[in-house]
């Protein structure tokens, strides 16, 4: 199938004309008309529990829940994305497992915009604070044979892997994965500088949602923070919501890591694009929605998870940076697009993953108006 799409590209500020066969970029022009809309690849997210009421940690997830999700996701602009199944009971994480391999197996679009899954835990702190919002019940060492049961029971569809480099047998589970191919990434640690070193020795490459997952009071130095920030070897991701992280620490945080090492994640939560009011969890018990999608353990000052997608963290962070969208809109792109076999560039021979959308210096959000996955429109508004 055969198409045209054009718009203004959000990189360069060019009236852009892309020519699209069987899935793919097949040619780069300009524009023959006068767009008035941003063309961009599409958005990639390397962390999603959940969004708009539907949930991967709770226990049900079946192919219509993950098409759900997937055609959700499509509406703000997300054309790849990882399940991100977060710590719990071994039956629990491969059942959640197999039960995603089978979506894709059952719907097109769940195979085309899910390439792998990622597994935030369960070898993370035990230490309140960094261990976040994970159940310390779960909370485990590093198990390769554990790790071999999850890979049979989804065909080998975990790509990711979070994980605290203080466990015993940490830095020999990560050069295993890495030499298998997965990337290993740090959070939810309370590591000395030296054990992050060492975990970047061993091959880790990322750090998950940097600045988060974090005890809430740490020396002023060393600490886990610096040694992420100083260690070139590790990208970082963050979640540029407005909550998560303040403008300053996120302008620091990019400024040290510099724009090719990092990337945006949403980390949103089944709670995300929910109307405001509080509501019972099966984690965290009472969690509060506020009018402005900040979500929390009501009654307490702490983050419950993330309420925003990417589209909205982009304005965000553009806001909180003072950098231009040409600047920030490959950290949710073309940076993450590196990570899942890269994706995320509008480039002759790239998968057609388009997104076409309206943007002003202020908005809140990037409003999406159309997203291509593989070629096909998946969403028009």
């Amino acid at each position: 199938m055969n198409s045209a799409i054009e718009g203004i590209d959000a990189l360069t500020g060019r009236p852009l004309s892309l020519e699209i066969r069987d899935g793919r970029i097949a040619a780069i022009g300009e524009a023959t008309g006068a767009p008035d809309t941003y063309l961009a690849a599409g958005l990639i997210d390397l962390q999603v529990n959940g969004y708009a009421g539907l949930d991967i940690n709770a226990g049900a997830v079946a192919p219509e829940l993950m098409l759900k999700l997937c055609q959700a996701l499509a509406a703000v602009g997300v054309t790849t994305w990882l399940p991100t199944i977060i710590t719990a009971s071994e039956a629990a994480i491969t059942a959640a497992l197999a039960a995603i391999a089978a979506a894709r197996e059952a719907e097109r679009l769940v195979a085309d915009m899910v390439p792998g899954v990622h597994v935030e835990g369960p070898s993370i702190s035990t230490v309140d604070g960094p261990r976040g919002a994970h159940p310390l019940a779960y909370v485990r060492p590093p198990s390769l044979d554990e790790f071999e049961r999850w890979q049979a029971a989804c065909g080998g569809l975990v790509s990711m892997v979070t994980l605290a480099p203080e466990h015993e047998g940490a830095l020999a589970y990560i050069s295993t994965l890495v030499a298998r191919g997965i990337r290993v990434a740090i959070g939810h640690t309370a590591a000395t500088a030296e054990e992050i070193h060492a975990a970047a020795d061993a091959g880790a490459t990322l750090s998950t949602h940097l600045g988060n997952g974090a005890a809430g009071l740490l020396p002023r130095h060393p600490n886990f923070i610096w040694a992420q920030l100083a260690d070139d070897r590790l990208s970082a991701g963050l979640i540029a919501d407005g909550h998560h992280l303040p403008a300053d620490t996120l302008k620091a945080m990019l400024r040290a890591k510099g724009l090719d090492r990092a990337f945006l994640v949403s980390d949103t939560v089944a709670l995300a694009g929910m109307p405001a009011g509080t509501y019972h969890q099966p984690v965290g018990g009472d969690v509060a929605v506020s009018e402005d999608g900040r979500i929390g353990l009501a009654g307490t000052p702490y983050l419950a998870g993330a309420g925003h997608a990417l589209a909205t963290d982009i304005a965000r962070a553009i806001t909180m940076t003072g950098l231009p969208l040409s600047d920030i809109l490959p950290l949710a792109t073309n940076n993450p697009g590196r990570i899942v076999g890269g994706r995320g560039t509008l480039e002759v021979g790239a998968r057609a993953d388009v997104i076409r959308f309206f943007w002003k210096q202020g908005d809140d959000a990037l409003d999406i108006r159309e997203t291509w996955v593989s070629g096909r429109k998946v969403f028009c508004r």
